[in-house]
């Protein structure tokens, strides 16, 4: 499966990988990237299988669902065509949770983490259901009303009252996300598994973000990751909603630079 990425700063770089959410695309890091790229990592941003200029893939057995163990092995192969042996992880929501399975398949792989807004725990039966109810929706009539209802949860009620480029940039990305791919992931994401218990087996340098008036994966659930990765560091972006490293650009850059510099992965 080849992604569609961009690949910024310098080659020589330590590379950092930004695994954007759902329903998104790889312009949800475009502030990260150029920072970072500015301070000298490499830095990738792929759009998902499915996801932006991706293309969803062919399934052998024609399911139409895509497990967060594809798409981590997507992330792996996409890093193996570019060398990058070793590289720091970050992603967001959904992309939180793929990091959580590229982290338990391949942990050598990766030395410092980045697991903003997420949630390592299994959905609720009524939640797991809704996935599919969501997917089997956008998948007859498109993502244009659902964008319209998810984008008040997405981003706190400062942000929609301050951050008017915020919030089309939000809306642009979710009512542009191709249905199927969209509707692929719900599913696989349905059916994940518990990564709770694995987050206790992570030895790497870890940053745990987190927007504080975010409704999808409020404070408790980062205060949970934060607590079973021994050793990480715990960051609340105030007055953000779900997607704090746009809503709260600056504030969530530089806990992300401290963090890096803290922990002694440098450029």
């Amino acid at each position: 499966m080849t992604l569609a990425h961009d690949d910024l700063g310098p080659r020589t770089g330590r590379p950092v990988l930004l695994v954007h959410g759902h329903p998104f695309d790889r312009s949800m890091w475009r502030p990260q990237a150029g920072r970072l790229a500015a301070d000298g990592y490499r830095v990738v941003t792929p759009d998902l299988r499915g996801y932006g200029e991706s293309k969803s893939g062919e399934s052998p057995t024609g399911d139409t669902k895509t497990g967060l163990d594809i798409f981590a092995k997507d992330l792996v192969e996409l890093t193996d065509r570019l060398g990058l042996e070793r590289f720091v992880l970050g992603g967001l929501s959904m992309g939180g949770q793929i990091v959580m399975q590229l982290v338990a398949d391949h942990p050598g792989r990766v030395e410092a983490l980045l697991l903003a807004d997420t949630f390592a725990g299994l959905d609720t039966p009524p939640a797991k259901q809704a996935r599919y109810d969501t997917a089997d929706r956008i998948t007859g009539e498109g993502m244009e009303s659902y964008a319209k209802e998810l984008l008040p949860k997405m981003i706190s009620k400062q942000t929609r009252e301050t951050r008017p480029d915020v919030e089309a940039h939000v809306r642009k990305m979710m009512r542009n996300a191709p249905k199927e791919g969209a509707a692929a992931a719900l599913r696989g994401r349905a059916e994940r598994p518990d990564y709770t218990n694995g987050l206790g087996d992570i030895r790497v340098p870890t940053l745990v973000v987190v927007g504080s008036e975010d409704e999808f994966t409020p404070v408790a659930d980062a205060e949970l990751i934060h607590r079973k990765v021994r050793g990480s560091t715990l960051v609340v972006i105030e007055g953000a909603g779900h997607l704090p490293n746009l809503e709260r650009e600056t504030e969530f850059d530089e806990a992300l630079s401290t963090f890096l510099n803290d922990s002694g992965v440098h450029p």
